[in-house]
C-alpha cells in the first residue's frame, strides 16, 4: 500500500496546515517571553527522566490509539532517527524526492511525545494522518503506549553505540533549548552514564527494545551497520516493510538520504525550527554523522571509566556494538 504523496498534518491550533516553521514562529512571536519553556528541569515519568512539557502531557501520550498499519521509528536520541525517517518516507513515496520535500521531517512523521504550547501535539498530528501513518518516538520500550503492542504495529528500532550517542546528545543538548543546561562535557558525561538525561538510560533503552524483538514485529538495526553499507540496510528496511523498488529508485533513495544531501535539505536538517528553540549556530542538528567521533571528546581517563561502567551495565546482554568502523 503506497503512502499518500500529500501527507499534510492539520494544525489544530490555527485551523490550517502546519507548514515548516511558519506556525512555530507565529507562536513564538505571540509570546512575550518563552524563557518559561526553555532549559527546564527533567520530570520523571514512571521513573524515567522526561522533558517537562512531555511529562505534563503524559496522560494524552499514554492513551495514544495505534492502528495495525502504523509504522513507528523508535530510537534513543541522536541515533539516526531523522536519517531512517527520511529513508522510510522515500520508500513510501517510491524515491520521489520532491514529494519528500512537501514538508519538514518533523511534520511528515508524527513525533508521538512532542508537546509545545499552541501547537498540535504529536498525538494530535498522528490522529490527523491518513493511514498508513508514520510516527517516531524516543520513548523507552516500557513507556510506549500499550496500544502499539496490542495492535502489533511495525516498529523500526535504530541503535547507536553508547560513546557516539553520548557525544552527539551532548551537542544536541547545547543547541536544543527545551533540554536542561548540559554543563561541561565532563559534567554531562557523568549525567549520561547515570541516565540523568531526557529519555533516561541509554543502556536500559537499547536493552529494553532488544528484548521486545522476541515477541513483536521489530526490525532492530544498528547505526554503524548503516554507515558501513547503506544499500544493505535499506534493503533490510524494504524487506521488513514488504515493499519492492527498482534499482533506479533504490539509487535515488541512497543518494537523497546521504548525510551531505540531508544536511543541505531544509526539509530534513531542522532549519525550519527557529533559533529560539534550536540554535544551530551553537551546533548543527546534522553535525558530523560519523562513527568514532567520540575519540575527539573522550579523554583517556574518561574512556577507561566509561568502559568499566559499560561492562557492568551491559553484563548479560547479547547486544554487540561497534565504536569504530
Amino acid at each position: 500500500m503506497a503512502l499518500c504523496g500529500r501527507r499534510e498534518t492539520t494544525n489544530i491550533a490555527f485551523g490550517r496546515t502546519l507548514r515548516g516553521q511558519s506556525a512555530v514562529k507565529h507562536i513564538l512571536q505571540s509570546m512575550e517571553d518563552t524563557t518559561h519553556l526553555l532549559r527546564l528541569k527533567l520530570v520523571p515519568v514512571q521513573g524515567v527522566p522526561m522533558l517537562k512539557l512531555t511529562a505534563d502531557n503524559w496522560p494524552e501520550i499514554e492513551a495514544t490509539q495505534a492502528r495495525p498499519d502504523d509504522l513507528i521509528i523508535a530510537t534513543y536520541p541522536k541515533a539516526g532517527t531523522t536519517w531512517v525517517s527520511e529513508i522510510v518516507d522515500m520508500i513510501y513515496n517510491s524515491g520521489d524526492a520532491e514529494k519528500c520535500k512537501r514538508d519538514a521531517i518533523h511534520v511528515r512523521l508524527a513525533f508521538i511525545e512532542a508537546t509545545f504550547p499552541g501547537l498540535p501535539t504529536g498525538v494530535q498530528q498522528l490522529n490527523a494522518m491518513k493511514p498508513p501513518r508514520l510516527g517516531k518516538t524516543h520513548l523507552p520500550a516500557q513507556l510506549l503506549p500499550q496500544s502499539f503492542w496490542d495492535k502489533k504495529s511495525k516498529i523500526i528500532y535504530v541503535a547507536r553505540n553508547a560513546k557516539d550517542s553520548a557525544v552527539s546528545y551532548f551537542h544536541f543538548y547545547k543547541m536544543a533549548k527545551v533540554h536542561p543546561e548540559p554543563g561541561t562535557w565532563p559534567e554531562y558525561l557523568e549525567k549520561f552514564m547515570a541516565g540523568d538525561v531526557a529519555f533516561g538510560s541509554w543502556y536500559d533503552h537499547v536493552k529494553g527494545w532488544w528484548q521486545k524483538t522476541r515477541d513483536h514485529p521489530i526490525l532492530y538495526v544498528f547505526y554503524e551497520d548503516m554507515k558501513e553499507d547503506p544499500r544493505r540496510e535499506v534493503l533490510k528496511l524494504l524487506r521488513f516493510l514488504e515493499r519492492e523498488v527498482s534499482d533506479e529508485v533504490l539509487e535515488k533513495i541512497l543518494h537523497y538520504t546521504s548525510f551531505q544531501e540531508m544536511k543541505s535539505n531544509p526539509m530534513a536538517n531542522y532549519r525550519t525550527i527557529p533559533d529560539e528553540l534550536m540554535d544551530q549556530n551553537v551546533s548543527p542538528f546534522m553535525r558530523k554523522g560519523i562513527t568514532g567521533d567520540w575519540k575527539n571528546m573522550f579523554t583517556v581517563a574518561q574512556n577507561e571509566k566509561f568502559d568499566e561502567d559499560y561492562v557492568r551495565k551491559m553484563s548479560g546482554s547479547t547486544l554487540q556494538f561497534r565504536t569504530e568502523l
